[in-house]
């Protein structure tokens, strides 16, 4: 803007424009894996995450989603154990979609980096089907009325 020039405001629906397209990358950014359908009905997917979840989760949440022991009391690394999975723990507790990413990009994608972890990111290493199925694997587990409650999340 030069000297003299009048300053003119955007237009309200550019600004609305602006922020949905911003928004939209940061959604874009974040989620990066279309939820494929979480169906813990699924004989088929349930087996495939049960497979996954064996190799890849329960040397550290239990082959029967108990967890580590004291899961939540601190390790004198500052990091907790690794919470179970079963109705006991806080996982029905998340979205799908929070813990898909906490599944693909690791817990400091809804944590923050700073959060000491022994969690990885298994991005690199299954895909988004794999994730998903292990999701489905684990929600198959839960009594039916705390499924009913974890899906009141994912509205």
């Amino acid at each position: 803007m030069t000297a003299g020039t009048p300053f003119r405001r955007p237009s309200l629906a550019w600004g609305v424009a602006a922020a949905v397209a911003v928004l939209a990358a940061a959604g874009a950014l974040s989620w990066s894996g279309a939820n494929e359908g979480v169906r813990p009905g699924d004989v088929e997917q349930v087996r495939l995450g049960q497979a996954v979840y064996v190799e890849h989760c329960a040397a550290c949440h239990g082959a029967r989603l108990e967890g580590q022991a004291a899961w939540q009391q601190r390790k004198p690394d500052g990091k907790l154990p690794a919470p179970p999975h079963d109705e006991t723990g806080h996982t029905w507790h998340h979205a799908d979609k929070q813990l898909f990413a906490v599944t693909k990009h690791g817990l400091a994608s809804i944590a923050g980096a700073a959060y000491a972890t022994d969690m990885p990111a298994y991005g690199d290493r299954l895909t988004n089907r794999e994730i998903w199925a292990v999701i489905a694997f684990i929600k198959s587990r839960w009594p039916l009325h705390i499924q009913d409650q974890q899906g009141r999340l994912n509205r």
